[in-house]
């Protein structure tokens, strides 16, 4: 039913056509998940202007940014590579990005990441 969920599988090493997909699918994840989420604080009162997600306010962005933390984290930890100082620097590039420059931007470093083989 879902099929263009499969690009999201953080365990298996992506061609470079897969990793677009994956950076396109995840776009369209993190646009959806910060918009709920921002709708849903901003209804709770949790937070004063929510706006929308391309108007770039601070509320979407760390919302986005804590997604491409979550999502690199979900890619380091589920193909053993905590331990390679390269595709921790890439996370850290990837929050850098995503919450100083655009989140667009922040997803470019995780589809990298993407294509990364696994340790056993």
């Amino acid at each position: 039913m879902f099929g263009f969920l499969k690009s999201l599988d953080v365990t298996k090493t992506h061609s470079v056509t897969d990793a677009v997909w994956f950076y396109v699918t995840g776009l369209i994840m993190m646009v959806g998940f910060t918009t709920v989420l921002g709708f849903v604080l901003g209804h709770f009162g949790l937070v004063d202007k929510v706006g929308s997600f391309f108007d770039g306010g601070s509320t979407f962005t760390l919302l986005g940014t804590g997604f491409v933390l979550l999502l690199s984290t979900m890619i380091v930890t589920g193909r053993k590579l905590t331990g390679d100082l390269f595709s921790i620097l890439l996370v850290g590039i990837a929050v850098y990005l995503s919450f100083t420059m655009s989140l667009v931007l922040g997803l470019v470093p995780v589809a990298l990441l993407t294509m990364m083989p696994s340790k056993s």
